[in-house]
């Protein structure tokens, strides 16, 4: 197996749990020798240098989890935030596309756990480094920021290495207060690869998908191949909301499969899959730390959470960039602010009474 072979393998185990879903750790011990160099460029751990933000774009503060007695798994830090990315690159339009999803990965050494928190992508946020590009438009919906923040397609908005993840991610923080340690960014299509490299995911649905004519997208147990899985997850007939709890069950299918004795077989399409087809700063340091914590981590351990349904208002707003109404998700960010402070700590909620709005959405991968 070529060097490239195997970064690309790492990066696919890593992945799987950053998607919640694990791959077996001992496809990874032979790649514990490798160095601690990160496979990209690492987000900037000051405020985002050598650009210095105008005086009004001060990152908020994050405070760290409280330490407990416990001893972190797998040679792990305590807690460890990725910002994982799904892109919508369309053929030839762009290069690597709009953030079609963005959800930040809770991981937990300690307990051992995993959770994600979905963050709607037309939430109309406030995107540092594009008003001097864009006729002094400084707001844009929260999924461009992945496309500005990147090389190519005539955009590249700030001059970061980390690029793309590297302004979502500051965007995040400047407008939610989410603290991210790494990044990972898959596009669709390798997302349609994945699924048909471990040959398809079951999925039960308690109602057909919504307008959907295909019988394998009707109430029941199906089995899916990778552009189907692909059509659950982005159907949005019914709302964002719908679709991220079409995407949570998904993932959760994903996850069962990949931690089958049959995935040592469909390693080889599994590389094929992702190569050439990923951003990420992780280290084969961390994916080993990573991978280790996958084969401890009960499935009820895992958890998908979105924000309440209720909290948004769904409305229009003129963009100057597209000269046209576009629709937006009005909400308080300081809620939102305070959803992603209990996230982060570990307490998803930890009083939902104390919430202004309903109970979050919660979806546990059994």
């Amino acid at each position: 197996m070529t060097r490239i072979q195997k970064i690309i393998l790492a990066i696919l185990s890593t992945i799987a749990l950053g998607l919640s879903i694990g791959v077996g750790y001992e496809g990874l011990q032979v790649y514990r020798f490798w160095a601690s160099h990160p496979l990209g460029a690492p987000l900037p751990t000051s405020a985002y240098t050598p650009i210095s933000l105008p005086p009004t774009w001060t990152a908020l503060p994050y405070t760290p989890v409280p330490p407990v007695s416990s001893t972190p798994l797998c040679g792990g830090p305590r807690v460890m935030n990725i910002l994982l990315i799904g892109s919508d690159t369309r053929g030839t339009s762009y290069t690597y596309g709009l953030a079609d999803v963005t959800r930040v990965v809770r991981v937990d050494f300690v307990k051992p756990s995993v959770t994600m928190l979905d963050f709607p992508r037309d939430l109309w946020v406030k995107i540092p480094y594009i008003a001097s590009h864009l006729n002094g438009q400084d707001h844009e919906k929260l999924n461009q920021a992945y496309l500005y923040g990147n090389p190519g397609d005539g955009f590249h908005y700030w001059d970061d290495p980390s690029a793309g993840p590297g302004l979502l991610a500051l965007t995040l923080n400047i407008n939610f207060n989410v603290h991210v340690d790494h990044y990972i960014a898959v596009n669709m299509k390798t997302f349609v690869k994945m699924v048909d490299a471990v040959g398809g995911i079951d999925v039960t649905f308690k109602e057909p998908v919504a307008l959907s004519h295909n019988p394998n997208l009707q109430a029941g147990i199906h089995h899916l191949n990778g552009t189907e899985a692909l059509e659950v997850a982005r159907n949005r007939v019914d709302g964002v909301f719908s679709r991220g709890d079409y995407q949570n069950a998904i993932l959760c299918a994903l996850h069962k499969k990949l931690t089958g004795p049959q995935v040592i077989t469909q390693i080889p399409d599994l590389i094929n899959a992702f190569q050439g087809s990923v951003q990420t700063d992780l280290s084969p340091q961390v994916m080993a730390q990573l991978a280790c914590l996958g084969t401890q981590l009960p499935r009820e351990n895992i958890a998908l959470y979105n924000f309440p349904e209720d909290l948004f208002t769904g409305a229009r707003t003129h963009d100057p960039v597209f000269g046209k109404d576009v629709f937006i998700w009005k909400v308080d960010f300081n809620i939102l602010q305070n959803y992603v402070a209990e996230f982060q700590a570990g307490t998803w909620p930890d009083d939902p009474s104390d919430q202004p709005a309903s109970n979050p959405t919660t979806s546990l991968c059994q």
